[in-house]
């Protein structure tokens, strides 16, 4: 089977792996143009662009599927296209190409999480359950039939980007299976039922924390905005970023955004919640790196008038 591979991010490379271990013939391989990275802004090639030039893979760099692209995919003449996390829309013209049509790879259990960011928001809401599935793409979004589905359980201290490493490799294997299916002749892709939940990109906005909610709830959104957008609070009338906590069940006198330090071998940050605590294990100031919650917490020494708003 010729297959083109679409795909722009890192958690994209382990799917474009596996249909090369599968064997199947990757004609060519389809993602986002190159990107200015770090301080210095300098253009970078996606890490699935990168990859695809490691094996000496034909690529198509667009931002959106124009003319020049469409007539570039359907040079390729591929029996059916693998999408994993491309970025952009695909639009009908380009959808009739393949004969098996576009087999979409999303980290969910369709029909739950539909959208760019289904781990995070899986992460913020405390699903217990979590997975991914392949199905049909068509021109709603993520509406289309499932061949298959996989299940992971969610580890509460996992991050989503942990999650989402975790899933870019199970989900790979499914990909491939379900590539293999279909040229086989077995797939029987069925439409996707039970109760739809929306997974919009999130802002910087979504990484801002309520001190007012429950501590569980504030550790789930600190983990599911985990690495990216980040999560924040201000102190000092600066933003201050903070990258894990864990519980402090025992700790029930702090008010909420109250910060208690413990100095010493012993130093701490706990803050308060609308519940328990919270202990800060990574933190990050103002114009600082990321650091342990313990070292902020030496450095300020004994002050109690910190408090997160």
């Amino acid at each position: 089977m010729r297959v083109l591979f679409a795909g722009t991010p890192a958690v994209a490379v382990p799917s474009l792996n596996a249909l090369l271990d599968a064997g199947f013939d990757v004609v060519g391989v389809l993602t986002r143009p190159d990107a200015p990275l770090g301080r210095k802004r300098v253009l970078t090639p996606s890490p699935v662009a990168a990859r695809a030039a490691e094996l000496g893979l034909p690529v198509i760099k667009a931002d959106k599927i124009d003319d020049d692209a469409v007539a570039a995919i359907a040079a390729l003449a591929p029996d059916a296209a693998a999408i994993v996390a491309y970025g952009a829309l695909i639009p009908e013209r380009a959808l009739t190409i393949p004969k098996h049509g576009w087999i979409n790879l999303h980290f969910s259990l369709l029909p739950a999480w539909r959208g760019a960011a289904p781990v995070q928001h899986s992460v913020i809401a405390g699903d217990e359950i979590t997975g991914a599935s392949t199905f049909l793409l068509e021109k709603g979004l993520d509406t289309g039939p499932v061949f298959g589905q996989l299940t992971e359980t969610v580890d509460p201290g996992l991050t989503s980007g942990e999650l989402l490493e975790r899933l870019s490799h199970s989900g790979a294997v499914l990909l491939a299976q379900t590539l293999a299916a279909i040229d086989a002749g077995k797939a029987v892709p069925v439409p996707q039922s039970g109760d739809v939940t929306l997974a919009p990109k999130l802002t910087i906005e979504d990484g801002r924390l309520d001190w007012k909610q429950p501590a569980l709830a504030i550790r789930r959104r600190i983990n599911g905005v985990t690495p990216e957008p980040g999560a924040w609070t201000t102190w000092d009338g600066a933003r201050f970023k903070i990258g894990a906590a864990t519980p402090r069940p025992d700790v029930t006198d702090l008010a909420p955004g109250q910060v208690r330090l413990g100095s010493g071998a012993g130093a701490s940050a706990l803050v308060g919640t609308g519940s328990t605590a919270l202990e800060l294990q990574l933190v990050q100031p103002a114009g600082k790196k990321m650091m342990p919650g313990p070292d902020w917490a030496r450095g300020l020494g004994q002050r109690e008038d910190v408090v997160f708003k």
